[in-house]
């Protein structure tokens, strides 16, 4: 597998550096669903178009990393799918969105992963655990509500990824996510405790709530998955190992 990118996503993948030669990792480009600007918006779009086009050429497979989290599917009537058609709530989902269109209308050979919120150590500051961290520390959290996240640990990503690979998928759309939403208000709850931190906690109206993501492909795709430990209380485990990889 060749790489594109050298942040957090890319880094956990290279394990698989060695695996699956005819496929290209694209894993670089916006990952911050806040904050972002259309330029920002306009590289990652460029830089899908020229990876795709040189895996075209090459006869390669093209692995594009989509999201699935609020922006993609927070209108959603029940659990999120990727066989019916969405309507983003944020630009943050409409890009990703589009540029799964921009990704099927070139015809290279590609699968889609919709990934749900990643968690593992020297994951960036901007993103949701490590920004909660800073608020605790701070003294005052910020919490959307009844806002919801689908976490899931970056290692069993990898593993996913290595298995889907695995079986010469093609022009595919998959959710990979725990199929649980915790409360965010949960998270905050056990960081505080984990990290021995109290903050007080400013209720805002501006979040949109985190639907269900739908794992059913995922599971008929990879049946190992069902032994990877998902669940209501899977997020217990990976957020006690990311609370031990923070330095107090």
């Amino acid at each position: 597998m060749d790489i594109v990118g050298t942040g957090f996503l890319a880094r956990n993948l290279r394990p698989l550096a060695g695996r699956h030669p005819e496929t290209v990792a694209l894993a670089a480009g916006v990952s911050w669903a806040s904050g972002t600007s259309d330029a920002d918006f306009a590289r990652e779009a460029a830089l899908v178009g020229d990876v795709a086009k040189r895996c075209a050429a090459d006869g390669r497979r093209l692995l594009f990393f989509s999201t699935a989290a609020t922006g993609m599917y927070g209108l959603a009537e029940g659990p999120g799918r990727e066989d019916v058609p969405v309507t983003p709530c944020t630009p943050y989902g409409a890009h990703k969105l589009a540029l799964e269109e921009l990704l099927r209308d070139t015809g290279v050979d590609h699968v889609i992963l919709r990934l749900g919120h990643l968690v593992g150590p020297d994951q960036p500051e901007h993103q949701l655990l490590p920004t909660l961290v800073r608020q605790l520390r701070e003294g005052v959290v910020r919490v959307h509500r009844g806002a919801a996240r689908d976490l899931i640990d970056v290692g069993d990503v990898i593993t996913v990824v290595d298995r889907l690979l695995a079986t010469d998928l093609r022009a595919e759309t998959v959710n990979v996510a725990s199929g649980f939403a915790v409360p965010v208000e949960d998270i905050v709850d056990h960081l505080a405790e984990a990290l021995n931190l109290e903050a007080r906690r400013e209720y805002h109206d501006a979040g949109g709530r985190q639907h269900i993501i739908s794992t059913e492909k995922l599971h008929a795709l990879v049946p190992q998955v069902a032994e990877m430990g998902f669940g209501p209380f899977y997020y217990l485990r990976i957020l006690g190992a990311f609370s031990a990889s923070v330095y107090i």
